[in-house]
């Protein structure tokens, strides 16, 4: 592994990388396509501190924005220490270190992967849900502090995580991406994401959904409430149930997110013309 934090630190002024970091976070997803991807967003990223790296050198820059524009894709809060790795090898290169065009392609198209799957992992699959849980909970009643709420916690965690990553990914070089990956760092943190993201999404679907038994029983002055009696010895029993439903058709049986919204679509109007169930 190469050693760039001090080289690098002098080469890149800190209003240079802030650039950088500010440039991959507005344009990452800009001008996306197939066959590109993330790439245009790492040409502009590079396109803004190219007098940094090479003053006066117009072949040079030209050559360094052209050797970014193959295919680049990965998740881009979490994988943006990526970018910053690949600024830091453009900086020990243009420094003179011996860093060549492959090395950098290479590095950068290893880690885009490892880096996706850790970032899909804990912010679309975890934290996002999580925060728009929340979120709900504060606007039951159509109140805009959930909104708010996501907004602000969202951006808070983001934004701080995110230029540390970039900045270290920049300073470090490809030495960054050996601390992330190594020891198993990568596959505990994201077993506790999920384990976390499971417990808040049951307490969710707990709280939100309702499936009442809509049976009663009724002779003379006596009358049964099944739905009453169930609540009253395990709250949420047929919800617990349902659920279970669920995950055994779609783990076991391998159903469809469309295919198990119709056939619950289906047992709620069945249920409800038969008063099997209530509203």
């Amino acid at each position: 592994m190469l050693n760039m934090s001090t080289e690098n630190k002098q080469l890149l002024s800190k209003k240079a990388i802030r650039r950088a970091y500010w440039d991959w976070m507005f344009w990452n997803l800009s001008v996306q396509n197939f066959e590109r991807m993330e790439g245009p967003g790492i040409v502009k990223m590079l396109a803004d501190v190219r007098e940094e790296l090479y003053p006066n050198d117009v072949k040079a820059q030209q050559e360094m924005m052209q050797r970014h524009t193959i295919f680049f894709n990965t998740e881009p809060f979490l994988g943006c220490i990526v970018p910053g790795i690949v600024l830091g090898m453009e900086a020990e290169k243009a420094r003179g270190g011996d860093v060549s065009e492959e090395f950098i392609n290479a590095i950068k198209t290893a880690l885009m992967g490892p880096f996706a799957g850790i970032g899909d992992s804990l912010l679309p699959g975890t934290l996002c849900p999580i925060l728009l849980s929340i979120a709900m909970g504060l606007s039951k009643n159509g109140e805009i502090t959930g909104p708010l709420f996501y907004i602000f916690v969202f951006l808070g965690i983001m934004l701080p995580l995110t230029w540390f990553l970039f900045n270290y990914g920049c300073k470090a070089g490809a030495n960054a991406a050996q601390m992330v990956l190594a020891n198993g760092i990568k596959d505990k943190v994201t077993k506790a994401a999920e384990i976390i993201g499971l417990v808040v999404v049951g307490a969710v679907t707990a709280s939100y959904a309702k499936v009442n038994i809509g049976f009663v029983y009724a002779s003379g002055k006596m009358k049964i409430d099944l739905n009453s009696i169930i609540n009253s010895i395990l709250p949420g029993l047929p919800v617990l149930l349902t659920a279970f439903l669920g995950y055994y058709l779609m783990v076991k049986k391998k159903w469809s997110v469309n295919r198990m919204m119709l056939f619950f679509l289906i047992v709620a109007i069945i249920g409800y013309v038969t008063t099997i169930l209530a509203v």
